[in-house]
């Protein structure tokens, strides 16, 4: 073997003996998370050597001497991994070659191999844009990450109706059974056959929502959109009178006149496209790019919540859709202030365009709720520069447990009272042993159970992005 070799695989025996005794039991709490954190880094580390070296694994050939028809299939089988894992690693490191500042980072355990997939992804179209995805993978979420990628490949694309063109041509539904017996289901295609999409499953799960919380039942809110998705087959069956070579067809780029309807099962007749629009969706454009017909540098053009998209299919939309359509010259939104406790409409799309997800750092939740910094008692007025949109989690550590969000403005840090950055920090309040200081990462999970007893009705709401939200 090579000395990399034989240096790499004392590390692997060394690691080996060591999980081998490992007693997790045994390891004392106050250990436990600097010992998992330990694991994470040499995860992230063999991960990265994994990714460098894949294509270079795809170039010996030992995978069709081994009898495999790709190498994804040989990388697959000897990790343990699914073909698909092993190809987006093996691309990875084929667009790693070409983008040093990348993958000198993901040498150095700066990146988690997911980040590094997007940031090469869109480096590759786009390579002014590696160094600013770079910093920004340091101080965002993954998801937060993603949607950045998505907005400097789609601006460093030289022809971004070619590639949605693509994407229509390659758009696909497919259905499996897993392991354990359960039905999956999985598509892709362009964003505003998504954003149509969305407008009539959003307000399904809406209602699925509604009747649970009716009935005193809750459930997460994935399990109402599979539930929705459900709904919307059922529909279709009921709208076709069981035809479904009715159901309205889809071509590139356009929509014939009547062919797509609103509705579910239990909402009985619906009315045609004529009088019910396709679309409900915010749109976030700059203005210069919606005269010019294409965006330039760190122009917007997108769909909030789903992506961006090419300036000729914003100027269709606007034919045949109800929408919140923020035009700007950049990312700053005028302030403005009411004396009511609610933000007014005006304030609302400002919101949705400067915030679509939750403020904390890292979390990336759509149902919102907006939040004064002050008392709205003591100030008596609504200003956008002293709201703060929060998820319920992240509201229900605040008004329970006293977290805050530290002085500034955008998206930033959430910190428990004992942390010195929190605005009032008191440094001889004592500490309750029983809290949690530290919340790592909160609100990455959309499974996240909100903090603190359910809030009376009427005291503030939390609803998708879109729509009108209740300051509390």
């Amino acid at each position: 073997m090579t000395p990399l070799a034989d240096d790499l695989q004392g590390l692997s025996t060394r690691l080996g003996e060591l999980v081998v005794g490992l007693e997790p039991d045994l390891l004392p709490l106050p250990e436990v998370t600097g010992a998992w954190a330990a694991f994470v880094e040499l995860e992230r580390l063999a991960a990265a050597g994994k990714i460098l070296v894949a294509r270079r694994v795809s170039e010996s050939g030992q995978w069709s001497r081994a009898g495999f028809a790709h190498p994804e299939d040989f990388i697959a089988d000897r990790a343990g991994t699914s073909t698909g894992r092993a190809r987006s690693e093996l691309d990875t490191s084929k667009r790693l070659a070409d983008l040093d500042q990348t993958a000198d980072a993901l040498r150095r355990g700066e990146l988690s191999p997911e980040q590094a997939d997007a940031i090469s992804d869109a480096a590759l179209v786009n390579p002014s844009a590696e160094a600013d995805l770079l910093d920004h993978a340091k101080k965002n979420s993954v998801k937060d990450l993603k949607d950045q990628c998505g907005r400097k490949k789609a601006a460093g694309d030289p022809d971004p109706e070619a590639t949605r063109r693509r994407i229509h041509a390659n758009r696909r539904a497919r259905t499996w059974k897993d392991s354990e017996g359960g039905w999956n289901f999985a598509a892709r295609g362009t964003v505003d056959a998504g954003a149509e999409f969305h407008h009539v499953w959003d307000r399904l799960i809406d209602q699925r929502f509604e009747a649970g919380r009716q009935a005193g039942s809750r459930e997460l809110r994935a399990a109402y959109g599979f539930d929705a998705l459900i709904d919307l087959a059922r529909g279709a069956a009921n709208q076709s009178g069981g035809d479904l070579t009715t159901v309205s067809q889809r071509q590139d780029g356009a929509h014939q006149d009547g062919a797509h309807q609103d509705g579910d099962a239990a909402s009985g007749p619906t009315r045609s496209s004529s009088t019910n629009p396709k679309h409900l969706a915010l749109i976030r454009v700059d203005l210069a790019a919606l005269i010019r017909g294409r965006v330039e540098h760190d122009e917007l053009c997108e769909i909030t919540g789903l992506g961006p998209l090419p300036v000729r299919v914003i100027r269709d939309l606007l034919g045949d859709s109800i929408m919140k359509l923020v035009i700007t010259r950049g990312s700053d939104v005028a302030n403005v202030t009411h004396l009511g406790r609610g933000v007014n409409v005006a304030q609302q799309v400002a919101l949705l365009w400067s915030d679509p997800t939750c403020r904390v750092e890292g979390c990336h939740r759509t149902r919102l709720e907006n939040d004064h910094r002050e008392d709205w008692a003591r100030t008596h007025h609504t200003r956008l520069d002293e709201i703060d949109p929060l998820c319920g989690h992240h509201h229900g550590l605040k008004t329970t447990v006293g977290w805050a969000m530290v002085s500034g403005s955008g998206r930033r840090p959430f910190v428990p009272p004992e942390d010195p950055r929190h605005p009032r920090f008191d440094p001889g309040r004592p500490i309750d042993p029983g809290r949690p200081i530290d919340p790592g990462r909160p609100g990455s999970r959309s499974d996240q159970k909100p903090v603190g007893p359910p809030r009376a009705r009427g005291s503030g709401t939390t609803v998708r992005q879109g729509q009108e939200r209740q300051a509390s």
